[in-house]
């Protein structure tokens, strides 16, 4: 079992920053594949991004490439992600998911075995 805290949402003017943060409990984290998603309000959740359990593989949905980082810290167990550039269509809650197949890095939602319970990212224009 893995327990999933994001943190580090907040408010921020367009074209700001944000870093979120997700931090997991357990001993095998290292072993998992990470991804984050967002839910805007009244549209479905949608892949951001993820990264194998090396950090070696990453893939980004296109609408955050370039401007998106995922990384992780597997000493401390956490997953973040970078947001440099944010736009007012990046608003949403955004959750952070552990894949039990640690080598991959999808974007398929229902490959993911554990959930946070989101943070808020606001972008005003």
């Amino acid at each position: 079992q893995v327990q999933l805290v994001e943190s580090g949402g907040g408010l921020v003017q367009a074209g700001g920053s944000l870093r979120l943060s997700c931090a997991a409990s357990g001993r095998t984290f290292s072993t998992y594949a990470m991804g984050w998603f967002r839910q805007a309000p009244g549209k479905e959740r949608e892949f951001v991004a993820a990264d194998s359990w090396s950090g070696a593989v990453t893939y980004y949905a296109d609408s955050v490439k370039g401007r998106f980082t995922i990384s992780r810290d597997n000493a401390k167990n956490t997953v973040y992600l970078q947001m440099n550039r944010l736009k007012p269509e990046d608003t949403a809650v955004y959750y952070c998911a552990a894949d039990r197949n640690g080598g991959r890095a999808t974007g398929l939602e229902y490959a993911y075995d554990y959930w946070g319970q989101g943070t808020q990212v606001t972008v005003s224009s």
